[in-house]
């Protein structure tokens, strides 16, 4: 992979792509829903589109100039920057652009020594979905969007809470 965030990076498919997931990784969305839905104002994957099946983005809500909040299914910004989650130590080396990033390669079919990490912090997700429950009648959208498109970006599809 070459990109603005990795050179010379290489990895190997060792799955089938969108199968053989961990039994406690069972993501709602898969990455193209993602990207075709807007998640990260647009602007996550718009330098590193070659790493990735064409397909994916073919109604991928994408800007290169800038983050759009607008673009999210949401309309809402519900991103910290980058510099936030390596201040936090989240981003692990060969995923630079953080969980996403690693979510992508994962449905491919790489594996690597951070997917037990990565599996635990999309667990950790849950709680949000439990405060929708608490906190919003079913199905309304209109509650709690930051959350609800916070969720999006973790692979959560909270259009049907």
């Amino acid at each position: 992979m070459n990109d603005l965030m990795q050179q010379g990076y290489e990895y190997i498919l060792s799955e089938p792509e969108g199968s053989h997931f961990s039994p406690d990784f069972n993501p709602e969305l898969s990455p193209v829903q993602m990207l075709e839905m807007g998640i990260f104002g647009g602007k996550y994957m718009t330098d590193c589109r070659d790493e990735f099946p064409k397909a994916w983005f073919r109604r991928a809500k994408l800007c290169s100039e800038r983050h759009d909040p607008d673009l999210n299914y949401f309309k809402v910004n519900a991103s910290q920057p980058l510099s936030y989650w390596v201040e936090k130590g989240w981003i692990y080396h060969e995923d630079p652009r953080g969980w996403f990033q690693w979510y992508c390669r994962y449905f491919l079919g790489r594996r690597c020594q951070d997917d037990a990490r990565q599996i635990k912090r999309w667990v950790a997700m849950k709680r949000h979905i439990a405060q929708l429950e608490k906190h919003c009648a079913p199905q309304d959208l209109s509650c709690r969007p930051k959350q609800r498109q916070s969720l999006l970006h973790w692979a959560y599809d909270s259009r049907k809470i």
